[in-house]
Protein backbone atom coordinates (compact mmCIF):
# COMPACT_ATOMS: atom_id res chain seq x y z
CA UNK A 1 0.00 0.00 0.00
CA UNK A 2 2.96 2.53 0.61
CA UNK A 3 4.37 1.68 -2.37
CA UNK A 4 0.97 2.74 -4.11
CA UNK A 5 0.84 5.86 -2.03
CA UNK A 6 4.74 7.21 -2.46
CA UNK A 7 3.93 7.98 -6.40
CA UNK A 8 0.10 8.79 -6.51
CA UNK A 9 2.07 11.93 -3.65
CA UNK A 10 4.80 12.52 -5.82
CA UNK A 11 1.91 12.93 -9.27
CA UNK A 12 0.21 15.23 -7.27
CA UNK A 13 3.09 17.22 -6.06
CA UNK A 14 4.54 17.61 -9.38
CA UNK A 15 1.36 18.69 -10.69
CA UNK A 16 1.18 21.53 -8.19
CA UNK A 17 4.91 22.28 -9.21
CA UNK A 18 4.39 22.23 -12.80
CA UNK A 19 1.03 24.49 -12.60
CA UNK A 20 2.63 26.63 -9.95
CA UNK A 21 5.64 27.48 -12.68
CA UNK A 22 3.68 27.71 -15.66
CA UNK A 23 1.14 30.48 -13.59
CA UNK A 24 5.08 32.33 -12.69
CA UNK A 25 5.45 32.43 -16.54
CA UNK A 26 2.66 33.79 -17.42
CA UNK A 27 2.33 36.08 -14.22
CA UNK A 28 6.36 37.52 -15.45
CA UNK A 29 5.15 37.58 -19.40
CA UNK A 30 1.80 39.61 -18.39
CA UNK A 31 4.07 41.89 -16.14
CA UNK A 32 6.77 42.39 -18.47
CA UNK A 33 3.94 44.30 -20.64
CA UNK A 34 4.51 44.86 -24.22
CA UNK A 35 7.39 45.51 -25.99
CA UNK A 36 8.78 47.88 -29.00
CA UNK A 37 8.74 45.77 -32.45
CA UNK A 38 10.24 49.20 -34.07
CA UNK A 39 13.42 48.09 -35.71
CA UNK A 40 14.12 51.94 -37.04
CA UNK A 41 17.79 52.59 -36.97
CA UNK A 42 19.15 56.02 -35.77
CA UNK A 43 22.33 56.40 -37.72
CA UNK A 44 23.29 60.02 -37.80
CA UNK A 45 20.54 61.26 -35.30
CA UNK A 46 21.46 62.44 -31.82
CA UNK A 47 19.60 61.58 -28.64
CA UNK A 48 19.56 63.23 -25.26
CA UNK A 49 18.38 61.11 -22.06
CA UNK A 50 18.39 62.80 -18.73
CA UNK A 51 19.19 60.48 -15.73
CA UNK A 52 20.64 57.66 -17.91
CA UNK A 53 23.46 56.10 -15.62
CA UNK A 54 20.91 53.49 -14.21
CA UNK A 55 17.51 52.14 -14.36
CA UNK A 56 15.68 52.51 -17.69
CA UNK A 57 17.33 55.63 -18.64
CA UNK A 58 20.43 53.17 -19.38
CA UNK A 59 18.31 50.55 -20.66
CA UNK A 60 16.79 53.17 -22.85
CA UNK A 61 20.58 54.26 -23.63
CA UNK A 62 21.84 50.74 -24.51
CA UNK A 63 18.78 50.91 -26.75
CA UNK A 64 19.64 53.78 -28.67
CA UNK A 65 23.32 53.06 -28.71
CA UNK A 66 22.17 49.45 -30.13
CA UNK A 67 20.30 51.63 -33.29
CA UNK A 68 23.45 53.61 -34.10
CA UNK A 69 22.77 57.19 -32.63
CA UNK A 70 24.72 59.49 -31.40
CA UNK A 71 23.63 58.94 -27.43
CA UNK A 72 24.51 61.95 -24.93
CA UNK A 73 23.89 60.56 -21.19
CA UNK A 74 23.03 63.62 -18.74
CA UNK A 75 23.56 62.64 -15.43
CA UNK A 76 24.07 64.52 -12.54
CA UNK A 77 26.66 61.69 -10.86
CA UNK A 78 29.80 61.51 -13.26
CA UNK A 79 31.50 58.68 -11.96
CA UNK A 80 28.60 56.52 -12.54
CA UNK A 81 27.71 57.76 -16.04
CA UNK A 82 31.06 57.13 -16.87
CA UNK A 83 31.03 53.17 -16.09
CA UNK A 84 27.62 53.16 -17.42
CA UNK A 85 28.41 54.93 -20.70
CA UNK A 86 31.77 52.54 -21.49
CA UNK A 87 29.17 49.46 -20.42
CA UNK A 88 27.16 50.46 -23.00
CA UNK A 89 29.92 50.86 -25.84
CA UNK A 90 31.17 47.73 -25.17
CA UNK A 91 27.89 46.12 -25.65
CA UNK A 92 26.59 47.80 -28.47
CA UNK A 93 30.34 48.31 -30.49
CA UNK A 94 28.76 52.11 -30.52
CA UNK A 95 31.94 54.48 -29.17
CA UNK A 96 29.55 57.40 -29.83
CA UNK A 97 28.31 57.35 -26.59
CA UNK A 98 29.28 60.41 -24.24
CA UNK A 99 28.22 62.08 -20.71
CA UNK A 100 27.29 65.08 -20.15
CA UNK A 101 26.52 66.57 -16.51
CA UNK A 102 22.97 67.46 -15.90
CA UNK A 103 21.53 68.21 -12.13
CA UNK A 104 18.09 68.61 -12.85
CA UNK A 105 18.02 70.60 -9.01
CA UNK A 106 19.84 73.15 -10.79
CA UNK A 107 18.66 75.85 -12.89
CA UNK A 108 22.34 76.82 -13.44
CA UNK A 109 23.20 73.36 -14.26
CA UNK A 110 20.60 73.05 -16.63
CA UNK A 111 21.51 76.18 -18.29
CA UNK A 112 24.84 75.64 -18.90
CA UNK A 113 24.29 71.79 -20.42
CA UNK A 114 21.99 73.05 -22.48
CA UNK A 115 24.59 75.64 -23.39
CA UNK A 116 26.91 72.89 -24.10
CA UNK A 117 25.13 70.88 -26.20
CA UNK A 118 23.64 74.22 -28.37
CA UNK A 119 27.29 74.98 -28.69
CA UNK A 120 28.57 71.53 -29.64
CA UNK A 121 26.19 68.92 -31.22
CA UNK A 122 24.99 69.50 -34.59
CA UNK A 123 21.54 68.12 -34.22
CA UNK A 124 19.10 66.83 -31.48
CA UNK A 125 16.67 64.53 -33.25
CA UNK A 126 15.20 62.64 -29.60
CA UNK A 127 15.25 64.32 -26.37
CA UNK A 128 14.01 61.79 -23.46
CA UNK A 129 12.99 63.68 -20.40
CA UNK A 130 13.65 60.15 -18.08
CA UNK A 131 15.38 61.41 -14.51
CA UNK A 132 12.76 61.80 -11.81
CA UNK A 133 12.60 60.99 -7.91
CA UNK A 134 9.94 59.68 -6.07
CA UNK A 135 8.41 60.21 -2.69
CA UNK A 136 11.57 61.82 -1.15
CA UNK A 137 11.79 64.02 1.96
CA UNK A 138 11.05 67.30 1.81
CA UNK A 139 14.15 68.87 0.64
CA UNK A 140 14.30 72.35 -1.27
CA UNK A 141 16.91 72.97 -3.86
CA UNK A 142 19.15 75.79 -4.78
CA UNK A 143 16.58 77.58 -6.43
CA UNK A 144 14.20 77.39 -3.15
CA UNK A 145 12.01 74.92 -5.38
CA UNK A 146 10.58 71.34 -3.72
CA UNK A 147 12.65 68.70 -4.94
CA UNK A 148 9.91 66.38 -6.58
CA UNK A 149 8.72 68.99 -8.35
CA UNK A 150 11.94 70.73 -9.47
CA UNK A 151 13.50 67.65 -10.84
CA UNK A 152 10.68 66.04 -12.18
CA UNK A 153 9.12 68.87 -13.97
CA UNK A 154 10.76 72.27 -13.91
CA UNK A 155 14.07 71.70 -14.57
CA UNK A 156 13.07 69.20 -17.83
CA UNK A 157 10.44 72.10 -18.52
CA UNK A 158 13.34 74.65 -18.81
CA UNK A 159 15.71 71.80 -20.83
CA UNK A 160 13.41 71.20 -23.26
CA UNK A 161 12.48 74.76 -24.10
CA UNK A 162 15.96 75.89 -24.25
CA UNK A 163 16.73 73.08 -26.81
CA UNK A 164 13.34 73.97 -28.63
CA UNK A 165 15.86 75.61 -31.44
CA UNK A 166 18.17 72.44 -32.11
CA UNK A 167 14.76 70.16 -32.12
CA UNK A 168 12.95 72.26 -34.53
CA UNK A 169 16.57 72.51 -36.86
CA UNK A 170 16.51 68.96 -36.37
CA UNK A 171 12.75 67.86 -37.16
CA UNK A 172 10.96 66.01 -37.86
CA UNK A 173 12.28 65.29 -34.11
CA UNK A 174 10.45 64.35 -30.80
CA UNK A 175 10.41 65.07 -27.05
CA UNK A 176 9.14 62.08 -24.89
CA UNK A 177 8.07 62.66 -21.35
CA UNK A 178 8.48 59.59 -18.47
CA UNK A 179 5.38 60.01 -15.86
CA UNK A 180 3.56 57.71 -14.24
CA UNK A 181 0.10 55.97 -13.74
CA UNK A 182 0.71 58.29 -10.16
CA UNK A 183 -0.62 61.32 -12.23
CA UNK A 184 -4.19 60.04 -11.75
CA UNK A 185 -4.99 61.84 -8.68
CA UNK A 186 -2.81 64.25 -8.98
CA UNK A 187 -3.67 67.99 -8.12
CA UNK A 188 -1.37 71.20 -9.13
CA UNK A 189 -1.74 73.65 -6.52
CA UNK A 190 -1.20 77.26 -8.18
CA UNK A 191 -1.48 78.61 -5.00
CA UNK A 192 1.28 76.59 -2.49
CA UNK A 193 3.26 74.08 -5.90
CA UNK A 194 6.31 73.73 -2.45
CA UNK A 195 4.26 73.23 -0.33
CA UNK A 196 4.85 76.26 1.94
CA UNK A 197 1.17 76.86 3.32
CA UNK A 198 0.32 73.58 3.62
CA UNK A 199 2.06 70.14 5.74
CA UNK A 200 4.45 68.01 2.99
CA UNK A 201 3.04 65.03 1.96
CA UNK A 202 5.61 63.08 0.00
CA UNK A 203 2.98 61.25 -2.35
CA UNK A 204 0.66 64.05 -3.00
CA UNK A 205 3.96 66.07 -4.58
CA UNK A 206 5.28 63.19 -6.44
CA UNK A 207 1.41 63.18 -7.82
CA UNK A 208 1.63 66.51 -8.70
CA UNK A 209 5.22 66.51 -10.32
CA UNK A 210 4.04 63.64 -12.17
CA UNK A 211 0.39 64.93 -13.53
CA UNK A 212 2.75 68.34 -14.62
CA UNK A 213 4.72 65.87 -16.86
CA UNK A 214 1.82 64.92 -18.63
CA UNK A 215 0.29 68.22 -18.83
CA UNK A 216 3.80 69.78 -20.15
CA UNK A 217 4.06 67.20 -22.69
CA UNK A 218 0.27 67.84 -23.77
CA UNK A 219 0.60 71.43 -23.85
CA UNK A 220 4.24 71.33 -25.74
CA UNK A 221 2.95 69.18 -28.85
CA UNK A 222 0.22 72.32 -28.40
CA UNK A 223 3.02 75.10 -29.02
CA UNK A 224 4.75 72.74 -31.35
CA UNK A 225 2.15 71.96 -34.00
CA UNK A 226 3.21 72.51 -37.46
CA UNK A 227 6.99 72.91 -36.77
CA UNK A 228 8.31 69.06 -36.93
CA UNK A 229 8.45 68.61 -33.16
CA UNK A 230 6.20 66.10 -31.58
CA UNK A 231 5.50 65.60 -27.41
CA UNK A 232 4.72 62.30 -25.75
CA UNK A 233 4.15 61.38 -22.65
CA UNK A 234 4.26 57.50 -20.74
CA UNK A 235 4.01 55.41 -17.77
CA UNK A 236 6.90 52.85 -17.71
CA UNK A 237 5.29 50.72 -15.07
CA UNK A 238 6.11 49.32 -11.54
CA UNK A 239 9.90 48.56 -12.65
CA UNK A 240 12.46 47.47 -9.59
CA UNK A 241 14.74 50.45 -9.96
CA UNK A 242 17.15 52.88 -7.39
CA UNK A 243 13.84 55.02 -7.71
CA UNK A 244 12.28 53.54 -4.84
CA UNK A 245 15.29 53.68 -2.12
CA UNK A 246 13.29 56.66 -0.64
CA UNK A 247 9.84 54.92 0.26
CA UNK A 248 12.20 51.83 1.18
CA UNK A 249 14.15 54.44 3.97
CA UNK A 250 10.95 55.71 5.56
CA UNK A 251 9.43 52.22 5.88
CA UNK A 252 11.79 49.26 6.44
CA UNK A 253 9.22 46.63 5.62
CA UNK A 254 8.61 47.88 2.57
CA UNK A 255 12.30 46.72 1.62
CA UNK A 256 11.82 43.13 2.46
CA UNK A 257 8.38 43.73 0.35
CA UNK A 258 10.15 45.22 -2.79
CA UNK A 259 13.12 42.08 -2.37
CA UNK A 260 10.95 39.56 -2.43
CA UNK A 261 8.23 40.95 -5.03
CA UNK A 262 10.35 42.26 -7.25
CA UNK A 263 11.10 39.49 -9.33
CA UNK A 264 7.55 38.66 -9.65
CA UNK A 265 5.77 41.94 -9.72
CA UNK A 266 7.72 44.34 -11.20
CA UNK A 267 9.02 45.11 -14.31
CA UNK A 268 13.08 44.61 -15.45
CA UNK A 269 14.46 48.05 -16.08
CA UNK A 270 14.64 46.58 -19.82
CA UNK A 271 11.24 45.96 -20.03
CA UNK A 272 10.02 49.14 -18.64
CA UNK A 273 12.17 51.16 -20.80
CA UNK A 274 10.03 49.63 -23.54
CA UNK A 275 7.29 52.55 -23.55
CA UNK A 276 9.93 54.86 -24.10
CA UNK A 277 11.79 53.35 -26.68
CA UNK A 278 8.73 53.25 -28.50
CA UNK A 279 7.89 56.64 -28.13
CA UNK A 280 10.85 57.14 -29.45
CA UNK A 281 11.53 55.24 -32.61
CA UNK A 282 8.20 54.02 -33.89
CA UNK A 283 7.07 55.67 -37.02
CA UNK A 284 3.53 57.12 -37.29
CA UNK A 285 3.70 58.19 -34.04
CA UNK A 286 3.56 62.02 -35.43
CA UNK A 287 -0.87 62.59 -35.50
CA UNK A 288 -0.75 60.98 -31.89
CA UNK A 289 1.53 64.12 -30.54
CA UNK A 290 0.56 65.43 -26.85
CA UNK A 291 -0.77 61.41 -26.29
CA UNK A 292 -0.32 59.53 -23.39
CA UNK A 293 1.29 55.56 -23.31
CA UNK A 294 1.34 53.09 -21.65
CA UNK A 295 2.88 49.42 -22.58
CA UNK A 296 3.76 50.75 -25.88
CA UNK A 297 -0.04 51.30 -26.89
CA UNK A 298 -1.85 54.56 -26.33
CA UNK A 299 -3.86 54.91 -23.30
CA UNK A 300 -6.51 57.51 -21.99
CA UNK A 301 -4.81 59.81 -19.41
CA UNK A 302 -6.79 60.32 -16.15
CA UNK A 303 -9.13 63.30 -16.25
CA UNK A 304 -6.89 66.18 -14.48
CA UNK A 305 -4.28 65.72 -17.44
CA UNK A 306 -6.92 66.83 -19.79
CA UNK A 307 -7.55 70.05 -18.74
CA UNK A 308 -6.14 72.52 -21.23
CA UNK A 309 -6.65 75.69 -19.44
CA UNK A 310 -4.66 74.15 -16.23
CA UNK A 311 -1.98 72.83 -18.74
CA UNK A 312 -1.28 76.40 -20.37
CA UNK A 313 -1.32 77.69 -16.71
CA UNK A 314 1.05 75.65 -15.53
CA UNK A 315 3.24 76.30 -18.41
CA UNK A 316 3.05 79.67 -17.72
CA UNK A 317 3.45 79.33 -14.19
CA UNK A 318 6.76 77.11 -14.72
CA UNK A 319 7.93 79.51 -17.36
CA UNK A 320 7.97 82.46 -14.48
CA UNK A 321 9.42 80.41 -11.84
CA UNK A 322 12.89 79.43 -13.95
CA UNK A 323 13.02 82.55 -15.46
CA UNK A 324 12.33 81.85 -19.22
CA UNK A 325 10.68 84.28 -21.63
CA UNK A 326 7.20 82.70 -21.89
CA UNK A 327 5.55 82.62 -25.13
CA UNK A 328 2.43 81.76 -26.39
Amino acid sequence: MWVDIVPSALVKYGAVIAVTGICIILCRKWIAGGVCRSNVQLRGKTVLVTGANTGIGKETCRDMAHRGARVVMACRDLTRAARAAEEIRRATGNLNVIVRHLDLASIYSVRELAREFMASEDRLDILINNAGVMMCPKWLTEDGFETQLAVNHLGHFLLTNLLLGKLRSSAPSRVVNVSSIAHKGGEIHFDDLFFEKRPYNALASYRQSKLANVLFSSELARRMKGTGVTSYCLHPGVIRTELSRHVESWFPMMRAFFSASSMLLMKTPSQGAQTSIYCAVTPGLESKSGCYFSDCTMTAVAPEGRDAAVARKLWKESARLVGLMEKD
